[in-house]
């Protein structure tokens, strides 16, 4: 069995102990539409989806639609996402965004990758949450935890976003990949902590790099 074999059962083991060890794998941003999906992953960049959840129930009663955001004054967006950090960014870029919805998308969040990252503000890890999530297309979402847990895992030795998206998408079945990625981010807050992770409680020690190189006591 060469490498490219021995990872590609690696990746599928692990997405089956994620799959046993947390049944849910739904995004934790709360939305009704992919509007609001997309406003909340912009808040969520430097901010928690605690905090982001916090603010979007006034911020989506005040703005109900593409338009409103397009007609928005930038300054009172920002009044109400203050609290999620970089707010004055933010909300410029999402008032952008939505004129850009309007003039090139005919007000409709669009279903690709590609389309999406056109977007002020929208980088390829919002972009494949709204293809995985609305559109139930194949996505790999790298975040702060699937980047941290692969590597981890052994799955990769890199930093770079992009390569590892590249790299999951081989390894990882398409139809498993965006929920194998939420569920990272349930094992990242709950088991595998960027600075203590607590290994012994890991439902993925036996397949896991780190835990095998780890000092044993």
């Amino acid at each position: 069995m060469n490498e490219k074999e021995l990872l590609k059962n690696k990746a599928l083991k692990a997405v089956e102990l994620l799959e046993k060890e947390y049944p849910d794998s739904l995004c934790s941003l709360e939305y009704t539409d992919p509007l609001q999906l997309l406003i909340a992953t912009r808040l969520a960049a430097q901010c928690t989806d605690k905090r982001v959840n916090m603010i979007t129930p006034a911020l989506f009663e005040r703005y109900r639609n593409v338009h409103d955001f397009a007609d928005a004054d930038v300054d009172e967006v920002g009044q109400y996402i203050y609290s999620c950090g970089f707010y004055k960014t933010k909300s410029r870029d999402i008032v952008s965004m939505c004129q850009m919805l309007i003039s090139e998308y005919n007000g409709v969040v669009p279903d690709t990758v590609e389309k999406l990252t056109k977007l002020p503000g929208i980088g390829r890890k919002t972009a494949n949450l709204i293809v995985g999530d609305i559109y139930k297309k194949p996505a790999v979402v790298v975040d702060t935890h699937c980047i941290r847990i692969t590597g981890r895992l052994g799955l990769h030795s890199i930093k770079d976003p992009a390569k590892i998206e590249d790299i999951l998408r081989e390894l990882l079945p398409p139809e498993k990949s965006n929920d194998f990625c939420h569920r990272l981010v349930l094992h990242g807050r709950a088991v595998c902590d960027s600075r203590k992770p607590k290994c012994s409680q890991c439902c993925m020690k036996d397949i896991c790099d780190h835990f095998a190189n780890a000092p044993k006591n």
